[in-house]
């Protein structure tokens, strides 16, 4: 989705306190879950066996996962959850596209989770992060479960790379400058949520804390080389030009100047032409249970 490096920003909304505009996002982010869908097969294969009737998405976004649940579970009542009504009107369209059941429900995050009820299956995607009581919220989710339910956060894994760390022009090893600048432009958004709350991020441990039992993570890759298709491709510049928009107070002149070429569309060497620009990352999700 993902402006962040580390698909920060697609959590999607369930009106997280940050003063995002997640409806502009819409195009974007359908776009991301649809390039994302390989880590996304990959946890929901970890579910297959589950036969569960209710299944929440909580943070849902444009619905792209959702689909994929209530594909995957046709007996189950699959309901996304987001506190932005716009990606749910795409979530619903989406699933009369795909010819799938899909309920939505406008929540705020975390704390219109007590008006939800309870599920055999509970997943959300990159939304706990946005905000400020990690623990509280991973307690709400957890609160959740049915008896022996599960719950799946994707929290972390590894930022992307599209480049070679020689462009060709400027400096090499532009991507890792840029992770460095975006990490610390998350740090500040973390410590300017309300109620904000350090907390060591070991998932596991945390839904340990919050009651759940049998946490465990797997990482799951995105691959997509070179050359890339079209859709990829615009995701990939679309992610850059919010690199250059949000981090160039964080970057010297000469970085500036080679995302400048980069987003050139009239340039060989941009994003638009060259053909060794490429995706690669990893998403990692944490799975855990409520007791029997």
């Amino acid at each position: 989705m993902s402006g962040d490096n580390h698909g920060h920003h697609h959590g999607h909304n369930l009106g997280h306190g940050d003063d995002f505009d997640w409806a502009a996002m819409a195009d974007l982010l359908e776009l991301e879950g649809e390039i994302h869908s390989p880590y996304v097969r990959q946890a929901f294969e970890e579910l297959k066996q589950l036969s569960p009737r209710r299944v929440l998405d909580i943070g849902s976004g444009p619905g792209v996962a959702a689909c994929r649940l209530a594909a995957l579970f046709p007996q189950a009542e699959v309901t996304a959850v987001d506190g932005t009504p716009e990606l749910l009107v795409r979530a619903r369209e989406r699933a009369e596209r795909l010819g799938v059941p899909l309920r939505t429900k406008v929540a705020e995050f975390p704390a219109g989770l007590a008006d939800l009820w309870p599920a055999d299956l509970v997943w959300s995607g990159q939304v706990v992060h946005h905000v400020g009581d990690q623990q509280d919220a991973l307690n709400r989710l957890a609160r959740l479960l049915t008896p022996g339910g599960v719950l799946a956060i994707v929290e972390g894994g590894l930022p992307p790379r599209w480049l070679p760390r020689d462009l060709g022009f400027g400096r090499p090893g532009l991507q890792e400058r840029l992770d460095g600048a975006t990490a610390a432009r998350f740090g500040r958004m973390r410590d300017e949520l309300p109620g904000s709350v350090a907390v060591v991020e070991d998932w596991p441990g945390m839904l340990r804390a919050a009651g759940l039992t049998g946490a465990r993570s797997r990482t799951f890759l995105v691959d997509r080389p070179a050359p890339l298709a079209d859709g990829t491709r615009q995701f990939v510049r679309r992610s850059l030009e919010r690199c250059r928009d949000t981090l160039a107070d964080q970057l010297d002149a000469e970085d500036v100047a080679t995302l400048d070429r980069l987003l050139d569309p009239a340039d060989p060497a941009g994003v638009d032409r060259r053909p060794d620009l490429f995706l690669l990352t990893a998403k990692t999700v944490h799975y855990a249970s409520s007791p029997e």
